[in-house]
Formats: C-alpha cells, sequence, structure tokens
C-alpha cells in the first residue's frame, strides 16, 4: 500500500514537471500556437463542410481550409501591418525633421483657451501655462515618437515574425485536420466529472469564438470608420490612426473614442468648428452605434458576461498578454466564473441530497435459543 501511494506520487509529480517543461519549451512561440488553435477552432465548420464535398478526403479539406485563411485573414492582416509599418515610417521621420510639430498644435490650443478657463485653471493652482504646455508637449512628444518606433521596430523584426508565421501556418493544417482528436484527448484526460467537462469546455470555445468574431468584426468596423473619417479631414496617418482605434475599440465602450475625443477637441478649440461637428458625430452616432449594438449581439450575448467583467478583464488581460490578451482575458474570466458556478451547484447539490442515514438494524436472533 505504502510502495503504490509513493509511486502514485512520483507519477504525479513527473507529470507536472514535463508538462512545465514542455511549456517552458513552447512559450517562446505561444502566440503562434495560441492564434493557430483559435483559427482552427474558428475555421472548424468550414472544414467539416469540405470534407463532405470532398468525399472524406480530409487532407484535401484541410488545405483549401488553410488556403482560405490565407485570403480572409492573413493577407488583409499583413497589407493593414504593411501600410501601418511605411505611415508610422513616414509619420516618425516627420517628427524628427520638424515637419510635424505637435508643440504648435498645442499652442494654437492654449492661444484659443477663453479667459474664464484660465481663471479657473488659475484657481486651482494650475495656472502656470507655460510649464503646463511644457509638460504636455514633451508626454505628445515622446508618445508620438514611441508609437512610431513601434511601428518601425515591428517591422524590423522580421525574421521572428516569419518563424512564428511558419510555425502559426504548420500547426493550423494538422489542427483542423485533427483538431476533433485533439480536443477528445484532452477532454479524456481531464479528471473531472462529465458534465462538469462539458460545461466547462463548452464555456471555453463559446466566449472564444463569440470574443474572437465580435471583437474583430467591431474593431474592423471603427477602424475602417475611423480612418476614412480621419482622411476625409485631411488629418496625417489616417491609415496609423484607424489601426490605432480598431486596437483600442477592443476596450468596450472607450476604446476610439481615446482617439477621435481629443482631435475632436482640438478642431474645436482651433476653431476649426465645422470639422469638430462633423468628428463628433461620426464618433457618437457612426463608431459608438457600432460599439453599442454590433458588440452586444456578437460579444455579450453569447459569452453572458457582464459589461464590467468583459472591460476588465479584456483591459487586465491586454496588460499582462499584449494583443493576445483581448481574448485571454475574457476567457479566463469566464472560466473562473464558471468555475465558482460549478462549485456552488456542487454545495447545493450535497445540502439537498444528503447522503442516507447508516440505520443499525438488530443483529439476528441466534437460532438456538429460539423457543420451538
Amino acid at each position: 500500500m505504502k510502495s503504490t501511494a509513493v509511486e502514485q506520487k512520483t507519477f504525479l509529480l513527473l507529470l507536472v514537471g514535463v508538462t512545465l517543461a514542455f511549456g517552458w519549451i513552447l512559450f517562446p512561440y505561444y502566440g503562434a500556437i495560441f492564434w493557430a488553435a483559435i483559427l482552427a477552432m474558428l475555421f472548424r465548420p468550414v472544414f467539416r463542410w469540405l470534407v463532405k464535398r470532398f468525399k472524406g478526403r480530409a487532407n484535401l479539406a484541410a488545405l483549401c481550409t488553410l488556403c482560405l485563411v490565407l485570403v480572409i485573414v492573413i493577407l488583409p492582416t499583413a497589407f493593414i501591418t504593411a501600410s501601418l509599418v511605411q505611415e508610422g515610417s513616414a509619420i516618425y521621420q516627420k517628427l524628427q525633421s520638424g515637419e510635424i510639430n505637435i508643440g504648435r498644435y498645442v499652442q494654437q490650443i492654449f492661444d484659443h483657451v477663453p479667459s474664464w478657463v484660465m481663471g479657473l485653471m488659475e484657481r486651482f493652482g494650475v495656472g502656470d501655462m507655460g510649464a503646463l504646455q511644457a509638460k504636455l508637449m514633451a508626454a505628445l512628444n515622446e508618445g508620438s515618437r514611441n508609437l512610431a518606433t513601434s511601428a518601425i521596430n515591428f517591422g524590423q523584426n522580421t525574421f521572428d515574425f516569419l518563424v512564428g508565421f511558419a510555425i502559426m501556418l504548420y500547426l493550423l493544417f494538422f489542427l483542423i485536420r485533427d483538431g476533433r482528436d485533439v480536443s477528445l484527448m484532452i477532454r479524456d484526460a481531464i479528471p473531472l466529472e462529465e458534465r462538469h467537462k462539458h460545461k466547462l469546455l463548452g464555456k471555453f470555445t463559446t466566449v472564444i469564438r463569440a470574443t474572437v468574431k465580435g471583437n474583430i468584426a467591431v474593431a474592423v468596423a471603427q477602424g475602417a470608420i475611423g480612418g476614412i473619417t480621419f482622411f476625409f479631414l485631411g488629418i496625417h496617418g489616417a491609415v496609423l490612426w484607424g489601426v490605432l482605434m480598431a486596437l483600442l475599440s477592443l476596450l468596450p465602450a472607450i476604446g476610439a473614442g481615446l482617439v477621435w475625443g481629443p482631435v475632436a477637441i482640438y478642431f474645436l478649440a482651433t476653431g476649426a468648428v465645422a470639422k469638430a461637428l462633423v468628428l463628433v458625430f461620426v464618433g457618437v452616432f457612426v463608431i459608438g452605434l457600432v460599439d453599442n449594438i454590433l458588440r452586444p449581439l456578437l460579444v455579450g450575448k453569447d459569452t453572458k458576461l457582464p459589461d464590467y467583467i468583459v472591460l476588465i478583464s479584456t483591459i487586465g488581460g491586454m496588460a499582462l498578454f499584449g494583443l493576445n490578451g483581448f481574448v485571454i482575458g475574457p476567457v479566463i474570466a469566464a472560466m473562473f466564473i464558471s468555475t465558482w458556478d460549478i462549485f456552488a451547484s456542487s454545495r447545493d447539490d450535497a445540502r439537498m441530497n444528503p447522503p442516507d442515514a447508516v440505520t443499525l438494524e438488530p443483529p439476528p436472533a441466534d437460532p438456538s435459543t429460539t423457543r420451538r
């Protein structure tokens, strides 16, 4: 008995050790593996349809599905990324040459500040406009340079990107073809009750599909509308600001407004009232309408998570995991809620259905003592 217990503990320790070691090996390319699994999950219905059309030829169906992923997802993303890097480099060069002078824009805003606003700011102890202007200009210049240099650095890390991209494509083919077998193997290996596994894995799949499809649809719509609006208003770097709005729109309710809001304030402060009104109208009634209509339909309806949970988990996920966090954060939040719900329901079941009480029965009578 003691030998068996020691062997079990040793095996569990070995299992944990090799699992952590394998995760450590895969960690440098976890992003490629993560998105390969997500894309395989999203395009699984297409693969099943193609298998039926090709009369069971899974390899051909997986190859066609992979080509479809390239055309629909990867090529447009690569085109937008190349445009972003090019435009970020151009803006950085204009900042270096002085063609774009953020300090001049800040000065224009302060020149149009009303006197009553100046008096109010002096009352609250921020009346030193020179020092305040210097701090704002330094912060804006630093932020703009960081944004531009980040785009340049992203373009320079070509080798790592190509390696990760090749790993993702290679793995994506096999996950599309063998994804069902892999998921069943993982499901069988999880040491939980069948009903709990069904609930958790179902929630996991639902949240990933809803988060990716919903958030990406909202981000693309808001980024495209914002970028086109900036282009027609004559704002430099329309593609760059459109992509930034798309990325920030991953944050529910507050995302894209962090870009078009300050620009609208600048237009209003410098006397370009018509441009400010156009931008506010588009931001509130078009971009905001996309967020208020599409996001609840595509994300909240399926995940059944409150908006504040989605917001906090998205921000926290992106702070920890970067861009991948807009999926990882809500998934962890959904699994957290589901796990505690299972725990609470299990305790309720235990209270409602207690184990049967042990009844003490009298011992059977001795036949030799019974009366005849």
